[in-house]
């Protein structure tokens, strides 16, 4: 069995599993995208869009270790669509916390994944 054993399961497939899941793990107010990452097939990417004043938009790249585990890399955050800086505490700060909600929706749509 290889590391991509489970992506037997089809990347759109699962690119809709996280995207039905993941709001239920992330603010109410928060918007959530998901789709299949279109250079590696054992990835997704997910924006999430933050709600109220900030109008920041983040975009992680989540890849697939295995079955159960997933590497969150933050890609890209825009502030009402312009490229911020992401070392900043409140993006650092938000950025984690977001971070946190992909595990977590990892692991809710491991009961998808996993049979």
């Amino acid at each position: 069995m290889g590391h991509s054993d489970f992506l037997d399961m089809d990347q759109q497939v699962l690119a809709n599993a996280w995207a039905s899941t993941l709001p239920t793990t992330i603010n109410q107010a928060d918007q959530a995208e998901v789709w299949p990452d279109e250079g590696d097939p054992s990835a997704l990417r997910v924006t999430i869009h933050t709600a109220g004043h900030q109008d920041y938009s983040f975009d992680f790249k989540v890849g697939y270790v295995d079955s159960r585990e997933v590497h969150v890399e933050l890609i890209d955050v825009e502030k009402a669509g312009q490229s911020v800086d992401e070392r900043t505490d409140i993006i650092q700060q938000l950025a984690l916390d977001y971070k946190r909600h992909i595990h977590e929706c990892a692991q809710a749509v491991q009961s998808i994944t996993n049979h």
